[in-house]
């Protein structure tokens, strides 16, 4: 019997969770969607499988989103989630685990108890919480103990985080709720309003990931045949979309990013400024990857703009590295953003 559970990091955002063991690295990576009988309340599956279902289950099951703009909208699945993927990764011991979750730097007092009692129920013995910035600037190998500021852009599923990292915490950040799934449903009313043609979510993002971009890629205008319900004739319905259209539809919601970035320069002290110009813009998150968007960033700054390595995984693999730290962090209750307020 194991006396002492291995610490774990989690990243569970409104698209996907991802679960850190310490000293084995990521053992799971599951879509946050759950599919639940309505009738029982009963958890029938979660993570990929479940989101096989979306817009598939019969009239008695829904697949939802627990995790909606990076914190808990229903606090019962998200607990039940949590609960699964915990018991995934532990075996029986003496000791429950001790659990650091990855948080948007602009959550509030009433969505951080959620997630600590979620996480409390899910079988931790303690809940220890870390901005999203702070982790994804420790996952891109930055020193974050330094006086020395960085800028993180996340570009998560459900929000975007932008934030300017010095001396183990954020300085100046912003949070807005344009991220991954605005770029699919921008996709989707165009092609309602274009082709007269509804597709669903799961066409939108594999149409954003096959042919989509900020720019087109090496020049081609790619074109990607899209399947949906005319909406005239309720039949289904075939339609051709090219790279250069999706092109002016993704730049709107990429726009609002740029919109934020400059907010959070505006609002970033001087002495930081200068050290942004020499360190740049660290870019993470599953919509960073949208082809060009690193280089809009950059263009519109004026300042070097990089895509981390794994941008998915980032933010978890720093959460795992701290783990080697919670003996020194508070436990509980961590509102950064309320702690800054009170101070100035």
């Amino acid at each position: 019997m194991v006396i002492f559970e291995r610490d774990i990091a989690i990243d569970m955002g409104t698209s996907s969770t991802q679960v850190f063991v310490a000293g084995s690295g990521v053992a799971l990576r599951e879509p946050t969607v759950v599919a639940v009988d309505k009738n029982s309340g009963r958890m029938l599956k979660i993570g990929e499988e479940a989101k096989k279902t979306l817009g598939r289950t019969p009239a008695n099951v829904v697949a939802i989103h627990p995790i909606s703009n990076g914190v808990i909208s229903d606090y019962d699945m998200s607990a039940m989630m949590l609960r699964e993927l915990v018991s995934r990764v532990t075996s029986f011991s003496l000791f429950k685990p001790r659990l650091l979750m990855c948080v948007p730097s602009s959550i509030t007092g009433v969505e951080e108890r959620a997630i600590i009692d979620a996480a409390i129920e899910a079988g931790a013995r303690k809940v220890y919480l870390v901005e999203n910035a702070v982790a994804t600037a420790v996952g891109a190998g930055v020193d974050i103990n330094k006086a020395d500021g960085h800028m993180v852009i996340d570009i998560g599923g459900g929000t975007t985080d932008v934030a300017v990292v010095s001396m183990g915490g954020v300085v100046e950040c912003e949070s807005i709720k344009t991220a991954g799934y605005s770029f699919d449903e921008a996709i989707i009313r165009y092609i309602k309003k274009k082709h007269n043609l509804l597709i669903g979510e799961r066409t939108a993002e594999e149409l954003k990931i096959s042919i989509g971009g900020i720019e087109l890629k090496g020049g081609v205008d790619s074109i990607e045949e899209v399947k949906g319900r005319d909406l005239m004739t309720g039949l289904p319905k075939t339609v051709e979309v090219t790279a250069s259209e999706l092109v002016d539809v993704l730049r709107e919601p990429a726009g609002l990013i740029l919109e934020s970035v400059h907010a959070v320069l505006e609002r970033t002290p001087p002495e930081l400024i200068g050290d942004l110009a020499d360190n740049g813009i660290i870019m993470s998150g599953g919509g960073s990857m949208i082809f060009g968007m690193d280089t809009l960033v950059e263009n519109s700054t004026g300042i070097s703009t990089m895509l981390v390595d794994d941008p998915i995984a980032c933010t978890v693999h720093g959460a795992g590295k701290m783990l080697g730290r919670l003996d020194y962090m508070q436990d509980g209750m961590m509102n950064f953003l309320r702690n800054r307020e009170m101070k100035s």
